[in-house]
């Protein structure tokens, strides 16, 4: 059985469509998040931060997902969640 490069392409474009919804999943818990702690010196917790990285490097490993790629891509979307928490924490703070 031969596959084809549009094939493959075809596949990762259904995986990013996954990544995406998940990705909605995880930022509207973010949103909850900066709702219930509604204090800006919550929002950063380095201790639960690398608790998230060693959870997803250890599951990645078990996965077959290399850690030089998940690492760095959590640490990456730890920093963008954080980014958002601030700007709703902001949004809650400026509605009130």
């Amino acid at each position: 059985m031969t596959i084809t490069m549009k094939e493959v392409r075809e596949e990762i474009d259904l995986l990013d469509k996954e990544l995406v919804l998940l990705l909605a999943r995880r930022q509207k818990c973010i949103e909850m998040a900066a709702l219930v702690k509604n204090d800006k010196n919550l929002i950063i917790d380095k201790q639960r931060i690398e608790d998230v990285i060693s959870k997803v490097t250890n599951f990645g490993e078990s996965c077959g997902l290399s850690s030089s790629i998940s690492e760095p891509l959590w640490r990456k979307l730890i920093d963008l969640s954080i980014e958002h928490e601030f700007k709703e924490l902001e949004l809650i703070e400026n509605s009130n």
